[in-house]
C-alpha cells in the first residue's frame, strides 16, 4: 500500500509505545507484522474471485467439459444471483442506516459513559458488537465502530484505540454467521434465493435446523464468552496503551446538520410525515408476515429482514433528507458485494452445470474425492478446516457458500451428516479468517480512521484461541445430530 503523509512519524510513535507493551504485546506485534505483510502482497479481494473463476473454468475443461459448455454456464450463472446480491447489499445499508440514526447515536453516547477503565471499555465494545452481530453483521460493524469512537473521546480511560477497534470487529470474526444475517443459513432457508442447480442437493433448510439448533446456540455462547474475555485481558494497560490521540485520529463528535430548505420543493425532504406514512405502510406488511407464520420463518426471509431494518431506519432518522444522507454514506461499502457476487454465481454454475462426455460435473468429482478422504466423524473437522482456509482467499460468506455447497453438501448427503449442521460447520469456520482478513474491515476502518495493520494484531490473538475451540465443538456436537434427506419446497 502507498505511504501516506504522516505515516512514518505515526509508525515511529506507535513503535516507541509498543516497546513498553506488557506480556501480550509480543504476540500482538507478530499479528501486526503479519498483517502489514498481507497488506503489501495481497491484492484486492476481487482478484481472488477472478482467479477462482479461471481455476474453476480450467478444472471443468480438465474434467472433459467442452469449452462451449463452460462459457454457457458462466454466462447463465452470472445473473442468477442478482436478487441475493441486492439482498446482501441491503443488509449493509440497513445496518448502517439504523446504527447512524440519532436515537442509536444517543444510546451509544450513554453506553460510552459506563466503563471506568480502558480495559473495561474494550470489553464493552466486544460485548456490544457481538450482541448486535446476532441481528445484523452490517449493524455490528457500524455500531461497534461508533461506540469505540465515543469511548475514545474519554481521555481519562486511557483506552487502547487499536484494541477497541479489534473488539469492534469481533462480530464479523466470531458470531455474525451464527446469527440472523448468516448468508449461508439465509440462502438455505429461502428456496427462491438458491441457484436452481443447488436446490436438489441441499433442499430447503429452515433456521430451526441451522442457527436455532441448541448446538448452534451453544457454540455461539461459548464464542461470545471467550471473545469478551480475550478482548478484556489482551487490552494494553494505561502505561502501554496507544490512544486515538497517539494515533492522530480525530474522534470528535460530528453531528450531521441539515441545512434549512432553500426552495419550496426541498421542504418535502424535511417533512417527517412522509417517513411516518412509509413506516405505516411497510409496517403493515411486516405485521402480516409475522402474523401469518412463525417468527422464525418470517425473519429468515431476507426480504422481510431487510425491509424491517429499512423501516426502522426511516423511523429513527425521522426526516427523509437525513435518511437519504445515511443511505448515501452506506452505499460505498456495498461495492465489493455488487461486483463479486455475480462471479461467485458463475463459479457455482460452472461447478454444477458444465458436464463432460460422461455427464459428470466438476462438483461431483470434488464431492467424490471429499467423501473418499472422510468419514462421518471426520467430516466436521475436514470441512471446517477447509472452509477456514478458503475463507481467507474468498472473504464472502454467501459467495463462498455457493462455491463450497455443491460438493460439500453432496458429500454430507453421502456421509449422512446432518445438513443443517453442515451449514453451521461452514458458518462457524468461515468466520475465523475474517479475524485477519482486511476485506470486511473496510467499513469499520473508515469509521475508526485506522488501517488494518492497527487492529489485526489483537484479532490475531482471538484467532489463535478460536480455531481449536471451534473445530473441537463442531466435531463433538456433530455426534448429537441425526441425518435427514434434503427437503424440497
Amino acid at each position: 500500500m502507498p505511504t501516506l503523509p504522516g505515516d512514518a512519524s505515526r509508525s515511529s510513535d506507535i513503535q516507541s509505545v509498543d516497546r513498553k507493551a506488557d506480556a501480550t504485546g509480543a504476540l500482538a506485534r507478530l499479528g501486526i507484522r503479519f498483517t502489514a505483510w498481507a497488506e503489501r502482497w495481497f491484492p484486492d479481494a476481487f482478484i481472488f474471485v477472478a482467479i477462482a473463476v479461471v481455476i474453476v473454468a480450467l478444472g471443468a475443461l480438465a474434467n472433459g467439459a467442452p469449452v462451449s459448455s463452460v462459457a454457457k454456464t458462466f454466462g447463465d450463472g452470472f445473473w442468477s444471483l442478482i436478487p441475493f446480491t441486492m439482498q446482501m447489499a441491503f443488509v449493509t445499508i440497513g445496518g448502517y442506516v439504523v446504527a447512524t440514526s440519532p436515537p442509536v447515536q444517543a444510546l451509544i453516547d450513554r453506553l460510552a459513559r459506563i466503563p471506568r477503565t480502558g480495559r473495561g471499555a474494550v470489553g464493552l465494545v466486544a460485548t456490544a458488537t457481538m450482541l448486535s452481530s446476532f441481528l445484523s453483521w452490517g449493524l455490528s460493524l457500524i455500531f461497534g465502530g461508533l461506540l469505540a469512537r465515543a469511548l475514545a473521546r474519554r481521555p481519562e480511560l486511557s483506552m487502547d484505540y487499536r484494541a477497541a477497534g479489534a473488539a469492534a470487529y469481533l462480530g464479523l470474526g466470531a458470531t455474525w454467521a451464527m446469527g440472523l444475517s448468516s448468508s449461508a443459513a439465509q440462502l438455505q432457508a429461502n428456496p427462491k434465493s438458491l441457484p436452481p442447480n443447488l436446490l436438489p442437493i441441499t433442499g430447503v433448510i429452515p433456521f430451526s435446523e441451522t442457527i436455532f439448533l441448541w448446538q448452534s446456540l451453544l457454540v455461539a455462547t461459548i464464542l461470545f464468552v471467550i471473545s469478551v474475555m480475550i478482548a478484556y485481558a489482551s487490552a494494553p494497560t494505561p502505561v502501554s496503551a496507544v490512544t486515538a490521540q497517539d494515533l492522530g485520529v480525530d474522534v470528535s463528535a460530528k453531528q450531521e446538520r441539515l441545512d434549512p430548505p432553500a426552495q419550496p420543493g426541498e421542504k418535502l425532504e424535511h417533512w417527517p410525515l412522509l417517513n411516518i406514512l412509509l413506516v405505516i405502510i411497510a409496517g403493515g406488511w411486516i405485521w402480516q408476515e409475522f402474523a401469518r407464520q412463525s417468527w422464525i420463518v418470517a425473519i429468515s426471509n431476507l426480504n422481510t429482514y431487510n425491509l424491517l431494518f429499512l423501516t426502522l431506519g426511516l423511523l429513527l432518522h425521522w426526516r427523509p433528507k437525513r435518511f437519504l444522507i445515511a443511505v448515501a454514506k452506506a452505499v460505498p461499502a456495498t461495492a465489493g458485494v455488487l461486483i463479486q457476487f455475480p462471479l461467485y454465481a458463475s463459479i457455482s454454475a460452472i461447478l454444477t452445470g458444465a458436464k463432460n462426455a460422461s455427464g459428470q460435473t466438476l462438483s461431483e468429482v470434488i464431492s467424490h474425492a471429499f467423501v473418499s478422504f472422510n468419514t462421518t466423524g471426520s467430516f466436521p473437522l475436514s470441512m471446517g478446516g477447509y472452509s477456514a482456509v478458503l475463507g481467507f482467499f474468498v472473504p464472502s460468506g454467501g459467495g463462498k457458500w455457493l462455491l463450497e455447497a455443491p460438493y460439500v453438501m453432496q458429500a454430507a448427503n453421502e456421509l449422512k451428516v446432518h445438513l443443517g449442521w453442515a451449514v453451521m460447520i461452514y458458518n462457524a469456520a468461515e468466520a475465523l479468517p475474517n479475524l485477519i482478513n482486511p476485506f470486511w474491515m473496510l467499513p469499520l476502518l473508515g469509521i475508526l480512521g485506522l488501517k488494518a495493520r492497527d487492529i489485526v494484531g489483537f484479532s490475531f490473538l482471538q484467532l489463535l484461541v478460536h480455531l481449536p475451540v471451534v473445530l473441537f465443538l463442531l466435531w463433538a456436537l456433530a455426534f448429537t445430530l441425526t441425518y435427514h434427506p434434503p427437503v424440497m419446497p
